[in-house]
């Protein structure tokens, strides 16, 4: 049977996934913070668009070339820096990095991925993004995107919105350390989910690796769950001066969900702008992405290239959200559950959902380029129109 007979959808994959991770993955994976409604109010944002369809268009001619920062990919959409990946998987990084070249789409690598820049390098296309959680001693940032250039990384994706590490209850209740810790219960799940188990036996246990040369001697200091946590810091607008004096490459910032941020940003030197609410696992009481970006893209006008994601589950919230003002998107749990429910193959299968999907809506709405597709969505999002 095929991968298509198998997996027709985003959702498909999930369900797979859901089956073979171990309960205390799939809390990190699927968690967000407090009571999970900044996902919840994500995925209502999403459903509450519609797309015009458009008719005596001719015979369709799709062409999903995108180009974005001066680099041109085959599709409008990306894999996402997602932290600890190889916790969802074993070898993940290196196995979404190795799907990204062939699909010819960009990767983003987590500073916090259990994967160093180095290890990941032979994988990595030319498109490849690098995510970094702010470094508080300058040395140590400065050593760390040294290697990331070296490795191959030549978008740099400066995240804004982790001040603190967010309290998620699903990890709470599952118990989920970070490095994982081998108790009973973790023991316990792993034996009942031999796929995953198999996957990681022999190999170390998933940490955020490229933090060791830094940190010998040190321990985590008290209420951080790893020893990353320890040496970041919050930073502010100095920071991202310095930041941007560093770095010669393209430089994204993400986390964005308010318009006067966008435009300080875009003065302060940012490349492009990502709105994001971080999967929902940062900030319950955040907005959706979706109107976010309405505003934002209002605000920038239409030359500021803007990244989003945010409850993107198929090919249609990949046009609905570049309908509505995006130039590229990007994906985290998506392609993670691909992994879970087939490895390379299951992030293949993945891609092609997302591209199938595209190329028939676009039919259907009687373009040939994603980005035609823009101002053609209308959405039906409740106003507010008094507080108390």
């Amino acid at each position: 049977m095929s991968l298509d007979h198998l997996y027709p959808t985003i959702e498909h994959l999930r369900r797979t996934a859901r089956r073979r991770l171990p309960g205390f993955v799939w809390g990190y994976l699927e968690g967000g913070a407090g009571n999970e409604a900044a996902h919840a109010r994500a995925e209502a944002a999403m459903e509450a668009v519609t797309l015009s369809p458009g008719i005596l268009a001719g015979d369709p001619a799709p062409d999903m070339t995108t180009e974005f920062l001066g680099e041109s990919h085959k599709l409008p959409f990306g894999i996402a820096p997602v932290g600890m990946s190889g916790v969802v998987w074993a070898d993940a990084e290196r196995l979404l990095a190795r799907a990204g070249r062939e699909a010819g789409i960009p990767y983003g690598l987590s500073t916090v991925a259990a994967a160093t820049p180095e290890e990941v390098s032979s994988a990595l296309g030319p498109s490849a993004w690098f995510q970094l959680y702010a470094p508080r001693d300058p040395e140590i940032r400065r050593d760390i995107l040294r290697r990331a250039r070296e490795a191959g990384f030549n978008t740099l994706v400066f995240t804004l919105d982790v001040p603190l590490l967010s309290r998620r209850p699903r990890e709470l209740r599952a118990r989920l350390a970070n490095p994982m810790k081998l108790t009973p219960g973790v023991l316990l799940e792993s034996a009942m989910h031999p796929a995953w188990a198999l996957g990681h036996f022999g190999r170390p246990i998933p940490r955020p690796k490229i933090f060791d040369p830094y940190t010998k001697g040190m321990t985590p200091a008290a209420g951080d769950k790893h020893i990353g946590l320890t040496v970041r810091c919050a930073p502010d607008w100095d920071y991202l001066t310095a930041l941007r004096a560093e770095w010669d490459g393209p430089l994204i910032v993400k986390g964005i969900l308010n318009a006067q941020d966008a435009l300080r940003l875009t003065e302060a030197g940012a490349d492009a702008i990502w709105v994001s609410n971080h999967g929902g696992r940062q900030f319950e009481a955040a907005p959706a992405p979706l109107p976010a970006l309405v505003e934002i893209r209002k605000a920038l006008g239409p030359d500021v290239p803007i990244i989003a994601d945010g409850a993107v589950r198929s090919g249609t919230d990949v046009l609905r959200t570049i309908a509505l003002g995006a130039d590229f998107v990007m994906l985290g749990r998506a392609f993670h559950y691909g992994l879970a429910a087939a490895r390379l193959d299951g992030v293949r299968q993945a891609i092609h959902i997302l591209t199938e999907e595209i190329r028939l809506d676009m039919a259907q709405m009687g373009v040939n380029r994603p980005i035609e597709a823009r101002g053609k969505a209308s959405v039906s999002w409740p106003q507010i129109t008094s507080l108390p």
